[in-house]
């Protein structure tokens, strides 16, 4: 088995340094890249890391720019993104740039190497305390704003696709739903492809904190 490539950005260089360190001692994690914002793009391409651990806050780069700048290369990696400061904003901001998972450095050394394990799997991952957080936050957070997601009442799910829903958002991946649910996992990718279109959502990660923070409502008296 091929070990998970990853890269790091972070403008704090002991940290990243620390953050590599971290993931490499779990042994099926590589680390090949740890660089500032304004190297990313350049070593991501030269590289082909498939995660990277992108800083949301850098003094020399927006890390959501980053995000957005690593999401359109032509074999972009699964960007993720670090902070030390976990508020509603910060989740916000990155879940409309299409982050596929959220941590807090503070939090690194309990739930970075499984988080990795599991954006690699083709799961999303979000950090325990911030899950917590937007799941307190009002519907009406401002905190969604330009996260133009529809809501779960209104959204014509079928009762398949609130279970997939249900389940994508307690972090499985596409192949343990299947395994839950008994289908296939072709099937699954596309019952979550059709769950994110109908819910206005850019990524699954997205999709889980609508879950969260939205009521459900009833099904959509579709077919299962």
């Amino acid at each position: 088995m091929h070990p998970l490539s990853v890269m790091v950005v972070d403008d704090d260089k002991l940290l990243r340094h620390g953050l590599q360190r971290i993931l490499e001692s779990a042994g099926d994690i590589t680390v090949p890249v740890v660089c500032g914002g304004d190297e990313a793009v350049e070593l991501a391409v030269r590289h082909r890391p498939g995660i990277a651990l992108v800083d949301i806050h850098m003094g020399d780069i927006d890390g959501i720019d980053v995000l957005k700048a690593l999401r359109a290369l032509d074999e972009p990696p699964v960007v993720a993104m670090l902070t030390g400061f976990g508020t509603n904003e910060n989740v916000s901001r990155a879940l409309a740039a299409g982050a596929a998972g959220f941590f807090l450095k503070d939090a690194a050394v309990r739930e970075l190497i499984p988080g990795v394990r599991l954006l690699a799997a083709g799961g999303s991952a979000l950090s325990s305390r911030v899950a917590r957080s937007m799941a307190r936050a009002p519907a009406s957070d401002a905190a969604f704003a330009g996260a133009p997601l529809s809501s779960l009442a209104d959204a014509p799910l079928t009762d398949r696709e609130r279970e997939v829903l249900s389940l994508l958002s307690a972090g499985l991946t596409n192949g343990e739903i299947a395994g839950r649910l008994t289908l296939s996992v072709a099937t699954i990718k596309d019952h979550v492809s059709s769950v994110l279109g109908k819910l206005g959502a850019a990524n699954r990660i997205q999709a889980a904190v609508l879950a969260h923070t939205r009521p459900a409502g009833r099904g959509g008296g579709e077919p299962r």
